[in-house]
């Protein structure tokens, strides 16, 4: 499985980036899954449910499946969070992995900025990022970058560069 990363800062537009990716290039017919990385605890089950009451008795891993999806939830009581490489060998094979976060992973990354959120480049420091998607790429030179730049909001084109990158012939 290839992987590709979109860093950025609090408010850069890294998620709304990542939905316009997928959709991006699960159009072009490629198989994507994704990973996001939370800084704070987070819960996706529901207090009173069933498998919210498994977990709150005990239950290390709690699996809930339907007809429709399926979702493993385990819980890291006593052990460190897991890097990444592990976390992508529990997905099932993919043509691309697109992971939001883990910047400092060794991973090819676009960096998402926005000139409002005050926040420096990262991608200038880091040999990781290979472009940067902003919606003031003039800018971008006179905070130190000057490799490839796209629109925030040019999913084609950003795509094209990432599919590019990783040796995916056009499609």
């Amino acid at each position: 499985m290839k992987v590709y990363g979109v860093i950025g800062w609090k408010n850069s537009g890294k998620t709304g980036l990542m939905e316009r990716l997928i959709a991006e290039i699960r159009a072009r017919g490629l198989s994507v899954s994704s990973i996001k990385h939370a800084h704070h605890a987070f819960d996706i089950d529901q207090p009173g449910k069933d498998s919210f009451r498994h977990r709150q008795a005990g239950a290390g891993e709690v699996l809930l499946a339907s007809a429709r999806r399926w979702v493993l939830m385990h819980e890291n009581e006593n052990e460190e969070e897991p890097p990444l490489a592990a976390l992508l060998a529990r997905l099932s094979p993919v043509d691309l992995v697109l992971v939001e976060g883990y910047k400092r992973d060794a991973h090819p990354k676009i960096e998402a900025h926005r000139a409002a959120t005050g926040q420096p480049l990262i991608a200038p420091d880091d040999p990781t990022v290979r472009a940067v998607a902003s919606e003031t790429v003039q800018g971008l030179a006179a905070m130190g970058w000057h490799g490839a730049a796209f629109d925030l909001n040019d999913a084609a084109g950003i795509a094209d560069f990432i599919l590019s990158d990783l040796g995916f012939r056009a499609t």
